[in-house]
C-alpha cells in the first residue's frame, strides 16, 4: 500500500468520524494512560498492521503500538494482534475506525485464502474484481494479495477491457479492438469479454492480450479454451461461488475472477480490550 495515500484516507476517515470533537473520551478522560490490546474472536487471516500504526499515530504521534502479527499472518480465536498504548482518550477516539477497516481488510483476506486453498490450482490464480467499496479500493485490493490472491485492474486507467457493452456499442468486437488500438500506446494490455464460440474467434483474430470468457457454463469452457492459443492470458469470471471452484481445478485457464472476494464480505471478528495499569 502507498503509505502517504493511506495516511491521507485514514485521516480523512477519522474526521467523518470525530467530527468537531470526541464528545465522549474528550468529556470523561484529561491525562489518564491506558492500554487497549486488539485480540482475534475469530480463526482466519489478520490484515490491517499498517492501519494501526498509521491511524494511531494519526490520532497522536506519542501512542506506542506493538505488532505481534503480520499481514497475511493466520491468527485464532484470543490471539493478540497488537497492543497500543497511549492517553486514554485518543485510544478510544481512534478505536472503532481503526477496528472497521482492519475488521473488514481481514474478512476478505480470510474469504480470499479460502478461494485460493478451494481451487487447489498450481496454475490458476484467483483475482479480486473493480466491484469494491467507493473509497476503499487501495486497501481491499491489498487484502486480497495478503490472503493469497492477485489484483485485477485498480481503475479505468489502468488497462483496456472492452466489455458487452462497449462491444453493443461499437458494433463488434474487431471494430472495438481497431479503435482501442489506433488510441493506446504497447504499454497497455487489451482485454476483451466474450460470452460464445464465435466471440473468441473474433478476440483472437483481433490479436488481444487476454480473453475473459464471462458466464460461461464449466462444462462448456474446455472446447472454448482450445481454441484460444497459449500465448493468450484466459480469464474466467462470472456468477462463480467459493462452492463452485473445485470445478476449475484441472482448467487450463489463467485468472479466475471473483467479485465476491470484496463485496460479499464477513468481517473477521476483531476487538479491542482494555487494560487497566495498576
Amino acid at each position: 500500500m502507498n503509505r502517504l495515500q493511506l495516511k491521507k484516507q485514514i485521516e480523512e476517515f477519522f474526521i467523518e468520524d470525530i467530527g468537531y470533537k470526541d464528545l465522549t473520551s474528550d468529556s470523561i478522560f484529561e491525562n489518564q494512560e491506558g492500554q487497549l490490546q486488539i485480540v482475534s474472536k475469530s480463526n482466519g487471516i489478520f490484515c490491517g498492521e499498517d492501519i494501526i500504526r498509521v491511524g494511531y499515530s494519526s490520532i497522536n504521534p506519542l501512542i506506542e503500538v506493538k505488532s505481534f502479527v503480520h499481514d497475511g499472518d493466520q491468527v485464532e480465536v484470543g490471539q493478540m494482534v497488537a497492543q497500543i498504548s497511549g492517553p486514554v482518550k485518543d485510544l478510544l477516539t481512534g478505536e472503532r475506525v481503526v477496528l472497521n477497516l482492519i475488521q473488514r481488510m481481514s474478512g476478505i483476506a480470510t474469504k480470499t485464502n479460502s478461494a485460493v486453498k478451494l481451487l487447489n490450482s498450481r496454475h490458476t490464480r484467483i483475482s479480486d474484481t473493480r466491484k469494491t467499496t467507493p473509497g476503499l479500493r487501495m486497501l481491499e485490493k491489498y487484502a486480497v494479495t495478503k490472503g493469497g490472491g492477485i489484483n485485477h485492474r485498480y481503475g479505468l486507467d489502468h488497462a483496456v477491457m472492452i466489455k458487452d457493452n462497449h462491444i453493443a456499442f461499437c458494433g463488434s468486437i474487431t471494430e472495438a479492438v481497431h479503435k482501442v488500438q489506433k488510441q493506446v500506446g504497447h504499454m497497455i494490455k487489451v482485454v476483451v469479454e466474450v460470452e460464445d464460440q464465435h466471440q473468441v474467434l473474433e478476440a483472437v483474430d483481433a490479436n488481444v492480450d487476454c480473453i475473459l470468457l464471462d458466464n460461461i457454463e464449466v462444462k462448456d469452457l474446455p472446447d472454448l479454451l482450445n481454441l484460444i492459443p497459449t500465448t493468450v492470458l484466459t480469464e474466467v469470471s462470472g456468477g462463480i461461488t467459493l462452492q463452485d471452484l473445485p470445478k476449475y481445478s484441472n482448467l487450463p485457464v489463467d485468472v479466475i475472477s471473483l467479485g465476491c472476494l470484496t463485496h460479499q464480505i464477513e468481517s473477521l471478528d476483531i476487538s479491542a480490550d482494555v487494560k487497566i495499569y495498576a
